[in-house]
């Protein structure tokens, strides 16, 4: 098969240069190679490469910054999308898309199922339901992958910026009444690759699973357990850390002003995902103690 990959230097498309390259040919595609505000330009790119599977990773992630930039946010989460979705109807080539939990408004009492009705509470979490809706609508081969609370040792993100606040404060505020699933950009990347193998080897498959999916870790949390526990890990391997169990303090999520609303519920349903790919998600413990083990082991002498 050949992949074409956008987005290949964000947190899950650098993890995807990896768990993709061995299934085929791989073209791997950052903001520098491939604008996705430029829709003529994006639209030769695929005619040129013709991939039988286009994964796009690349999104405007910038929450609250989406409130004051819409159109920008709109370019890259809808319009872009839209662009790939035609392409991909046309070359009859699969696109694999990756949403959020923020289509959701946060309100269910349960974990969010694929079905569940979306009701976006901020100019991001619209941008990505209309991509995923431009999707739907082009009748390409696709895979909506929704997940959340994505973490990696690459670019920013929630257990580096506890981490880094631990090892400098004696006292952290965390909100402890949103709750969903930790989820690396390791497993999304090893995740999505093993349903691209299934897909492209098994024709009968392939011909059923189009749709909308959730993907995170198993089991739930909240942003203080999580930060409890990450700081657990961090003192039991020797880090440095200021901050003591007692001095980790749960604050209420309207505490934090911003200019984006975010959903308290960011739940996601594996079950769906799990039956239809035969798949077992991790619990979300076990790659967070990953984590924490490679972000402290020695780095590699350079003997240059």
């Amino acid at each position: 098969m050949k992949i074409l990959l956008l987005g290949k230097d964000g947190q899950v498309g650098w993890k995807l240069q990896r768990s993709l390259s061995p299934l085929g040919e791989l073209v791997s595609f950052g903001r520098q190679e491939a604008d996705l505000k430029d829709a003529e330009s994006l639209r030769r790119c695929i005619r040129h490469h013709r991939p039988s599977f286009i994964v796009n990773a690349a999104a405007y992630t910038a929450v609250d910054k989406a409130e004051s930039e819409p159109e920008e946010a709109r370019l890259i989460n809808a319009d872009a999308v839209h662009v790939l979705a035609e392409e991909a109807a046309q070359l009859g080539a699969w696109l694999v898309h990756y949403s959020t939990d923020y289509v959701f408004d946060g309100a269910n009492s349960a974990a969010y199922i694929e079905t569940d009705p979306a009701a976006p509470l901020s100019v991001y979490g619209q941008t990505k339901l209309d991509g995923e809706n431009a999707v739907r609508s082009s009748g390409c081969k696709h895979l909506i992958l929704r997940t959340s609370w994505v973490y990696s040792l690459h670019g920013a993100s929630f257990p580096l910026a506890i981490l880094r606040r631990a090892l400098e404060q004696e006292r952290i505020d965390v909100v402890d009444d949103s709750f969903g699933a930790p989820t690396s950009a390791d497993l999304i990347a090893d995740v999505t690759a093993l349903i691209l193998y299934r897909v492209a080897t098994d024709h009968v498959l392939a011909k059923k699973v189009t749709g909308t999916y959730h993907m995170v870790a198993s089991g739930e949390t909240s942003w203080y357990e999580y930060a409890k526990f990450l700081i657990g890990l961090a003192m039991k391997k020797g880090l440095p850390v200021k901050v003591v169990p007692n001095r980790i303090f749960p604050v209420s999520v309207d505490s934090y002003k911003t200019a984006a609303r975010r959903p308290k519920n960011c739940r996601l349903n594996n079950n769906k995902i799990s039956e239809q790919f035969g798949l077992t998600l991790p619990n979300w413990e076990d790659h967070v103690a990953r984590f924490v083990d490679e972000l402290i082991k020695p780095k590699p002498i350079n003997v240059n």
